[in-house]
């Protein structure tokens, strides 16, 4: 099981009240909440190996080099954020990250980030290494790209928390995008993602990309028809498409996970007893985890 935890603790920091407070009346909403959603997830799907992907760089360079508008947006949010404002509501979240990272490191469940990589390409190589099935456990229909059949692949989406999750496998994909996994990162680069700030091609949206990549096969079969006048394709869709090829020739690197991310050395064993009990302890006091780091423990020992 490989969990998009920033995804996880984003959205447990929203959808736990920050009324949730350790003792010296620091928010930790995001904290418990990741737990309760870690312990659900080890008590309801039982994996043999559990790692938690961080985001070492959220806006990598390299991808940035290729697509300047890439998450871009987002800078400008953290940005405006920093500017000083008696109004502006403080950052509330971002403390409590180095919390999650030392609660994880002193539970021993496994927690990997690299340099310059997003979890996303952290979750795209340990996949492509696995050697058994894998559940991916995130927010981010980016990874839907990962799905494979096959290799026993599968998105776990949460709906509500993590005990309603979306099982999304190639099935569930060619009915609702018209595509499998491997054709999704071609349906969004094509349609663009504003939240990701990704242009795509205008004029080609979700539905039509679909289309196109039934009829072509692929992007580099959607491009090659692009250059056969035979090829059905409407005169507009032709001009749109021949106008993005900039666009479309630097994209995929953009928007496919990488699978190949030089990964350090880690286990990935679901512990059943804290790795580091007194540092847990001392953590537990401090930030107030209480029933929280509880219902955690009591599932991984069981």
């Amino acid at each position: 099981m490989l969990l998009d935890t920033a995804s996880l603790y984003y959205r447990a920091y929203f959808g736990v009240p920050d009324s949730v407070r350790a003792p010296d009346g620091t928010p930790v909403n995001a904290v418990r909440g990741l737990l309760d959603f870690i312990a659900r997830l080890v008590q309801d799907h039982r994996p043999d190996e559990l790692v938690a992907c961080m985001d070492a760089d959220w806006r990598p360079h390299w991808r940035v080099e290729l697509i300047p508008s890439y998450k871009a947006h987002r800078v400008a949010v953290e940005t405006a954020e920093e500017l000083p404002d008696e109004e502006e509501t403080p950052d509330t979240l971002a403390p409590q990250v180095p919390v999650i990272e030392d609660v994880l490191d002193a539970l021993g469940i496994a927690r990997v980030g690299v340099a310059h990589y997003e979890a996303d390409d952290v979750i795209g190589t340990l996949t492509r290494l696995a050697t058994g099935p894998v559940d991916i456990v995130t927010g981010d229909r980016d990874l839907y790209q990962l799905v494979d059949d096959a290799r026993g692949v599968r998105v776990l989406y949460p709906l509500k928390g993590v005990g309603s999750l979306q099982l999304t496998d190639e099935a569930w994909l060619r009915e609702k995008y018209g595509v499998d996994g491997s054709g999704y990162a071609d349906l969004a680069l094509l349609r663009g993602d504003p939240s990701d700030g990704l242009p795509g091609v205008p004029g080609i949206g979700e539905k039509t990309a679909a289309k196109l990549l039934d009829a072509f096969g692929d992007l580099a079969g959607i491009m090659a028809a692009v250059d056969d006048p035979a090829a059905r394709l409407t005169p507009s869709q032709r001009k749109r498409l021949d106008e993005a090829r900039d666009y479309v020739a630097v994209a995929p690197t953009v928007v496919r996970v990488a699978g190949d991310v030089p990964l350090p050395a880690f286990d990935p064993a679901l512990p059943t007893s804290p790795r580091d009990p007194a540092a847990l302890e001392a953590l537990a006091g401090r930030w107030g985890l209480g029933g929280a780091l509880q219902r955690l423990l009591s599932t991984l020992r069981t």
